[in-house]
């Protein structure tokens, strides 16, 4: 298993125990029907987002879309697979964009601090 892998595993990981603590502190059992979803647990996804980035570098992108999607397998241990299930998935589409934006651009300044170069193959 390469760096990398470790690294995308790792932050699967720790998003999924984010969202599933985020259901149980509030619970709601889907992770954006909690209370304080816009006001804080949405803003906290985005920090690990972009403390993710920071770490995956100009693959940073990865980690907007990894913290976002990682609602989806929470909403599925909790409530099930049910006729909504792909209105979810749109939504999530939605929601991962500021993420994506957000990972990438901490990805890519520290990327042009450990000297801009491509240290991790093709983006």
């Amino acid at each position: 298993m390469t760096v990398r892998s470790i690294k995308l595993l790792s932050l699967l990981l720790v998003s999924l125990l984010y969202w599933q603590v985020v259901s149980h502190v509030s619970g709601a059992s889907e992770p954006w029907d909690a209370d304080g979803y816009w006001q804080i647990w949405y803003p906290g996804s985005l920090l690990l987002s972009a403390l993710s980035g920071f770490v995956f570098g100009r693959r940073g992108w990865l980690a907007g879309v990894i913290v976002t999607f990682a609602q989806l397998p929470v909403m599925g241990v909790n409530t099930g697979i049910g006729a909504l299930w792909i209105v979810g998935a749109v939504m999530l589409c939605i929601l991962a964009l500021p993420s994506i934006a957000v990972a990438t651009i901490v990805g890519r300044i520290a990327s042009s601090r450990a000297g801009g170069g491509k240290k991790d193959g093709a983006v």
